[in-house]
């Protein structure tokens, strides 16, 4: 099987989602996914945010796949 960016997008990557304010006290939702630990994503709502991740995802896999990162996928040990 070729692991190529459909592969990892199609993944059933852990969501870590929340809420928090920014500077100036508005709040916002974020997403983070576990598996990729430099990965957020933020959105003036929840549904906004579940909507758009996806777009930086892709971008954020295909800079990882022209690096040549080691991309740990869902299931996996992470190692700390």
């Amino acid at each position: 099987m070729t692991k190529d960016l459909d592969y990892y997008l199609n993944l059933d990557w852990t969501l870590i989602e929340g809420e928090d304010l920014d500077f100036n006290g508005n709040p916002y939702h974020y997403i983070e996914i576990k598996e990729i630990p430099s990965f957020v994503f933020c959105a003036k709502t929840r549904e906004k945010a579940l909507e758009h991740y996806k777009k930086q995802l892709r971008l954020t896999l295909m800079i990882m796949l022209e690096d040549g990162d080691r991309i740990v996928e869902p299931g996996e040990e992470i190692d700390e």
